[in-house]
């Protein structure tokens, strides 16, 4: 996938302002827009969509750290990516909404689960502790999947926001 000098800057920006919306955030634990951000991304830009959620996990890595926190980061968001990839594109616009705010609220009510593998590798944990570092972090991925289900309603609004942006700057 060749890129446009455009395109870098589109993605490069986009990734940017996914990081500094989760800065922004980070005060409500496990509230944020980045679910909403990937999926619209996603929806817009297809494959390319990998470069501006990339350039995200980059700018957390640098500026919080490349620990093994941020390991997992290589890997959850793609994971909703892929999903939403695999989401038909014909889907009837009254039930859009819902089919994606649901997906973004799934990814917020399994992040813990979607984070434990790694968490197991890098802290040698056998499945039984795996499961007890899921259970305890359960309450979190509550709020991070009710959250994710309301701030959803944002993703639509964006979709419309980008695909106009990308039309007035064709040429």
């Amino acid at each position: 996938m060749k890129l446009s000098v455009r395109e870098v800057t589109v993605f490069a920006m986009l990734g940017a302002v996914m990081y500094v919306s989760k800065v922004l955030m980070e005060s409500l634990p496990n509230i944020h827009l980045l679910g909403v951000f990937t999926i619209a991304i996603t929806l817009v830009y297809r494959k390319k969509a990998l470069y501006a959620i990339y350039t995200y996990v980059f700018l957390n890595g640098l500026f919080g750290g490349f620990s093994v926190w941020w390991i997992p980061y290589l890997y959850i968001w793609t994971v909703l990516w892929g999903a939403v990839m695999l989401l038909p594109k014909n889907i009837p616009t009254r039930i859009k909404p819902v089919v994606y705010m649901t997906v973004c609220s799934l990814h917020g009510f399994l992040f813990g689960v979607l984070y434990a593998p790694a968490q197991m590798i890098l802290f040698g944990l056998d499945f039984r502790q795996m499961l007890s570092w899921i259970a305890a972090g359960f309450p979190y991925d509550c709020i991070h999947g009710i959250s994710n289900f309301f701030c959803g309603l944002l993703i639509l609004p964006i979709v419309k926001a980008l695909e106009k942006a990308e039309k007035s700057l064709k040429y």
